[in-house]
């Protein structure tokens, strides 16, 4: 297969170390290239462009069986977002036009659905999020969406949960600097970045196209008993409850916006027999819990509850 990645940063090299590994080509487009070498690392031929540029797109030499779009908007706001996603969807749906494309798989966000109840969400669910930011990626959605539909070329979309890994992980970040604050009643949604690797590449090899999956473990966790886990596992104090006193700024704000929801990752199991190497965060976050207090091996705290199964 020759394959290409646009936008090879956190997720898309991990991606790219999969699928060359296995034998595919896999080209990288990035705005900086290969400077410190960390594509060709991974198996990966770099390719020089900016997704934002419909002339960069045009000098990517040859045809893919599947193109897997996970560019960054690099921390911007609503902006960005417009540039990169929305812009960058138009440009790459242009681009395929006029050559041989066998799928698009866009790297989406759970962030569409908006739903504050603690409700299940399947990929059915209505998806009208409050955050402008997440306006603008159901407005993505749409583009890739109808250039399927229109048969200009088969797209599934892949809506991702918070992901944390080597390096990676917001509110265990949060935690570890004592700026966490504990907010009852509130569900996260996570995933390790490996687990998001080899969903893109289940979708990508068996996936129907016009479809949308959800990329998310088999255990929502309320957001107090996350850091109750950790506490824990670390023999660190629990955070304090949140408090709506505090002082504007002591609490970071949180990255997906103020929605409160349980991600079921069903149809990838069902339909593509896909199963995460880390079904849970206790098996997720073992190794950066072991660092951290200083252990060898996986930390296995006592009390935990068995993986729950998303309906």
């Amino acid at each position: 297969m020759r394959i290409l990645i646009v936008g090879c940063g956190y997720v898309g090299l991990a991606l790219g170390r999969r699928l060359s590994s296995s034998g595919a080509e896999v080209l990288g487009l990035r705005r900086r290239g290969d400077p410190e070498g960390s594509m060709a690392a991974a198996g990966i031929r770099a390719v020089l462009g900016d997704l934002t540029k419909a002339q960069d797109l045009e000098k990517i030499p040859g045809d893919f069986d599947a193109v897997v779009v996970a560019a960054a908007s690099g921390r911007g706001g609503v902006d960005a977002y417009r540039e990169v996603y929305l812009g960058g969807a138009r440009n790459l749906v242009e681009w395929a036009r006029g050559r041989r494309v066998g799928r698009i798989v866009p790297v989406g966000s759970t962030s569409v659905y908006g739903q504050t109840d603690g409700s299940w969400v399947t990929e059915d669910s209505r998806t009208e999020p409050d955050e402008a930011t997440g306006r603008v990626l159901v407005e993505t959605e749409r583009v890739f969406s109808e250039a399927d539909c229109s048969g200009v070329v088969p797209t599934l979309i892949v809506r991702v949960a918070g992901i944390y890994g080597p390096g990676r992980g917001h509110l265990f970040g949060q935690f570890v600097t004592g700026q966490a604050r504990r907010e009852p009643g509130r569900w996260l949604n996570m995933i390790h970045r490996d687990d998001v690797a080899s969903a893109l590449e289940a979708v990508l090899l068996r996936g129907q196209p016009g479809r949308i999956y959800n990329a998310v473990d088999d255990e929502p966790v309320l957001q107090e008993d996350f850091l109750r886990f950790l506490a824990e596992s670390t023999g660190r104090p629990l955070p304090p409850m949140a408090d709506p006193a505090d002082a504007p700024g002591s609490i970071p704000i949180r990255k997906r916006g103020n929605t409160n929801k349980r991600v079921s990752n069903r149809r990838l199991r069902d339909e593509l027999g896909w199963r995460p190497e880390f079904p849970t965060y206790r098996e997720g976050y073992a190794v950066a819990i072991a660092a951290l207090v200083g252990t060898p091996g996986a930390v296995s705290p006592s009390g935990a509850e068995g993986a729950m199964i998303a309906p």
